[in-house]
């Protein structure tokens, strides 16, 4: 065999063991149906893919970087099977839409945009998510947001599908009334007014007023 046969031979089992590899760990995080599709996504574009612990300012990452031929995405692994494969396909938009649009469009302009559409559309059907989810998810992809946490509605929807905690006393901020005090990472805060997508709260201890996202999970004091 010469070398150059050798590199291919090489490279196809590398590709074949990683595409096992991302089948197998995406199995125990995406709706079965939505398996085969999420790896033949990876097949078209190869990246490296990681699941991170929960982060609370994001679901999903991809950076692009110029210094590297291989990208890579990270997804929270807490994410409901629904919820990872909305994020998945997100994040992988990003990586198709910089390949076919160049390095210099915006991170979630047009061109990202239809790229999520374009992916998103094999999938918007109850073979892959609930019929309760399809309603929220058809609206949000008519022109998708930079995060699906934006979207009240989709969230609220796709929170039913979470696993179900052991204190079944968290709740989200939207649907508190103002005056209603609430824990939120140990603190205790009063609901204000809301303004778009977050909410005017203030810190009982120190007085501080904050805005706190409407989707943010809290704990209602009785």
């Amino acid at each position: 065999m010469s070398p150059a046969h050798a590199g291919l031979f090489f490279f196809v089992l590398f590709f074949m063991s990683s595409s096992e590899q991302l089948k197998q760990i995406l199995a125990q995080k995406l709706p079965t149906s939505a398996v085969n599709y999420a790896v033949e996504l990876w097949e078209k574009e190869p990246f490296s893919f990681k699941t991170t612990a929960t982060r609370k300012s994001k679901l999903g990452d991809f950076r692009y970087r110029r210094d590297r031929q291989i990208q890579t995405i990270t997804i929270n692994a807490d994410l409901n099977p629904f919820q990872f494969l909305l994020t998945y396909i997100h994040e992988v938009a990003h990586l198709h839409a910089f390949v076919k649009f160049g390095i210099d469009i915006a991170p979630h302009g047009n061109q990202w945009k239809s790229t999520f559409q374009q992916l998103m559309t094999p999938i918007l059907s109850n073979t892959f998510f609930p019929i309760d989810l399809l309603i929220p998810l058809r609206k949000h992809m008519k022109n998708p947001k930079a995060s699906s946490s934006a979207d009240l509605f989709l969230m609220k929807e796709m929170s039913k599908y979470d696993e179900k905690s052991l204190n079944q006393d968290i709740i989200f901020l939207s649907d508190l009334k103002p005056g209603n005090r609430f824990l939120l990472s140990g603190r205790e805060f009063e609901k204000g007014e809301t303004r778009r997508t977050r909410v005017l709260c203030h810190e009982v201890k120190s007085g501080k007023k904050y805005l706190i996202a409407q989707l943010a999970k809290v704990k209602l004091i009785a």
